[in-house]
């Protein structure tokens, strides 16, 4: 499939999980694609050129922006220099973000700022500084990674399921606003991923087998989500294939959602 073929995707959070399963699988769909992250790791292939603001290398099919979604400056910075070597933005991937772990009284108050700076300022930041951008676009489409925190309460997850809530309104809000200058607004609703910060909170835990298989036992499907399901997901909803769909959410969460399962065993009715 080459339904990408002549448009440039900007991937944020591009270096690694979610991000860079999509960013790989737009570029196998016809995209240029430029990835920005705070942290570019093997997106930044092995030549790189360094300014006050940002750092960028191309590698293959990618063009790879070292930028802090917290800044704006760095944002700005990141997004002049995408429109300038890869001649305009079509679709915007909204992927950065950092999670949480806590009720609502086990974080303070800089770390509730702190993650929505990230997950849901990032989003504003970014999508600001590329709207310009995307109106030139025949084919404009941003899509925001939120979770299945947004529409399903989940223990000990008060603050990301805040920062989520707040991207699927955002989405809303978004492609209601812009739907009529020809930018579609969607997001992806992605369930427990496999993702190296799921990985991480497993290593932290004192059983981390017992713990992914509790995590696993919470989808029906009975595994995560894969970050290259979601990809597939955000580059549906990014194509212009799908050019009558905005202001929707998909949900790729192995069923959390929508499904209740009887345990095994269970009577049928």
């Amino acid at each position: 499939m080459n339904d990408f073929a002549g448009l440039v995707a900007v991937v944020t959070g591009g270096a690694s999980g979610i991000g860079a399963a999509t960013a790989a699988l737009l570029a196998e769909r016809g995209a240029r694609v430029a990835v920005v992250d705070r942290e570019l790791g093997e997106a930044a292939g092995t030549s790189s050129s360094t300014s006050s603001t940002s750092s960028t290398s191309v590698s293959g099919s990618w063009f790879a922006v070292q930028a802090d979604v917290t800044d704006d400056e760095s944002v700005r910075a990141a997004i002049a220099r995408i429109d300038e070597e890869l001649g305009g933005i079509d679709v915007l991937v909204n992927n950065a973000g950092i999670g949480a772990i806590g009720t609502v009284e086990d974080n303070d108050d800089a770390e509730w700022l702190r993650v929505f700076d990230v997950n849901v300022f990032g989003i504003v930041r970014v999508t600001r500084a590329a709207l310009p951008h995307l109106r030139r676009s025949a084919h404009a489409a941003i899509v925001n990674t939120c979770s299945i925190v947004a529409t399903a309460g989940l223990p000990q997850r008060a603050l990301y399921s805040a920062t989520k809530g707040a991207v699927l309104s955002l989405t809303l809000a978004m492609a209601a606003d812009h739907a009529r200058e020809g930018i579609r607004v969607n997001c992806v609703n992605p369930g427990t991923a496999d993702t190296p910060w799921v990985g991480r909170l497993l290593n932290l835990s004192p059983d981390p087998a017992r713990e992914r298989a509790a995590l696993e036992a919470r989808q029906p499907l009975g595994r995560l989500v894969s970050p290259h399901e979601v990809a597939y997901a955000i580059a549906s909803l990014a194509s212009p294939l799908s050019g009558a769909t905005t202001g929707t959410s998909l949900a790729v969460d192995g069923g959390v959602a929508g499904l209740r399962l009887r345990p095994p065993g269970d009577a049928t009715f």
